[in-house]
């Protein structure tokens, strides 16, 4: 006796796309709750002062990456649910699969872009600042939420890897 016939391989596809852009969301989720909680008070010449990540230029650009891929997995997340539980695509004919193609990528290297200006700007900054208080915490919770947002990254280049392959078979 033949074990049962699985899911459609677009259908299994479609699965293992859905979860990689679950653990997209958490991993920016989370990246958004340790940055826009970071703050740490620093003492610098018998002087202290409160720093905010928003005080830092790059925190403010990693804010804004995060913000733009929370919305563009939300709304793939939303499209993917819709497929597997009706059997239909919402954007019809090959502009869906373009869509994929280009929002993944450009998603993606937006993603990389935050990741890389978080780690460069607590790279620099972690030196001068060293001895100033609270400084390390300060910006260990930079490179958690850098780190963070770096694992999105990566979830959303496998997707847009996934997406290339599905391009040219359907235009």
């Amino acid at each position: 006796m033949a074990p049962p016939p699985g899911p459609p391989p677009s259908m299994a596809l479609r699965t293992a796309q859905l979860l990689l852009r679950l653990f997209t969301i958490a991993a920016l989720f989370s990246s958004i709750i340790v940055l826009t909680t970071n703050s740490a008070y620093l003492e610098i010449a018998s002087i202290e002062l409160k720093i905010h990540f928003k005080d830092i230029y790059a925190y403010r650009y990693m804010l804004a990456t995060i913000v733009m891929g929370m919305a563009y997995t939300m709304l793939q997340i939303i499209f993917t649910l819709y497929y597997i539980s009706t059997g239909n695509r919402i954007i019809t004919g090959d502009g869906s699969f373009t869509f994929d193609f280009f929002g993944d990528k450009i998603v993606s290297y937006i993603l990389a872009t935050g990741a890389a200006a978080g780690f460069g700007a607590t790279k620099d900054m972690k030196s001068v600042f060293l001895g100033a208080g609270e400084a390390d915490k300060f910006f260990n919770k930079g490179y958690a939420s850098a780190s963070l947002l770096l694992i999105a990254f990566v979830c959303t280049a496998m997707l847009s890897v996934f997406s290339s392959y599905a391009l040219p078979k359907r235009i």
